[in-house]
């Protein structure tokens, strides 16, 4: 698996990431990940719809939570065409416990903790950690990368304004 370092940091230290790095342009590579209720699920599942897939090192984590309760607040005003998507290696109970508990019922929460089938195809899989990076992917409705945003450091939000105006030129 390919490995690239100094993308990102934690706290300052820098961190590898594995898998295959993408660019804007590319097709949306498929990943299978599972839901809350731990059936599988794969980006065909999304056909048609442009796609906001944030991936996050854990929900119990105060930026990941945050960044997921804005995204949750943001989905209201995307409409039905729109679907987000929250993927991290954090178990489908404890994503389904946490979406209750924050109120969050807009933004689908995925663990890709089984096969970081999602984390290898994205090139977002944390070597050190077997966490996802931070990062964001606008796919278009025909499976196109629109726009990527890999947060350069793990403790940082990402930057939601050129988020949605990538994800609301497309509609």
């Amino acid at each position: 698996m390919e490995e690239r370092k100094g993308i990102i940091t934690m706290k300052g230290n820098p961190l590898t990431l594995a898998g295959k790095a993408l660019k804007v342009g590319d097709h949306a590579p498929d990943f299978g990940v599972l839901d809350n209720n731990l059936s599988p699920v794969n980006l065909g599942a999304y056909k048609g719809k442009v796609c906001i897939i944030s991936s996050v090192p854990s929900l119990d984590t105060p930026v990941c939570d945050i960044e997921t309760r804005r995204f949750n607040q943001e989905a209201a005003g995307l409409g039905p065409n729109v679907a987000i998507l929250t993927i991290s290696m954090d178990l489908p109970f404890a994503q389904k416990r946490w979406c209750g508990a924050a109120g969050v019922d807009k933004v689908v929460t995925l663990s890709d903790h089984k096969d970081a089938s999602f984390g290898a195809a994205y090139g977002v899989l944390i070597k050190e950690l077997r966490l996802l990076a931070r990062a964001v992917f606008v796919v278009d409705r025909k499976g196109v990368i629109q726009h990527i945003e890999i947060v350069k450091e793990l403790t940082q939000e990402p930057n939601y304004e050129a988020v949605l105006k990538a994800a609301k030129k497309l509609l």
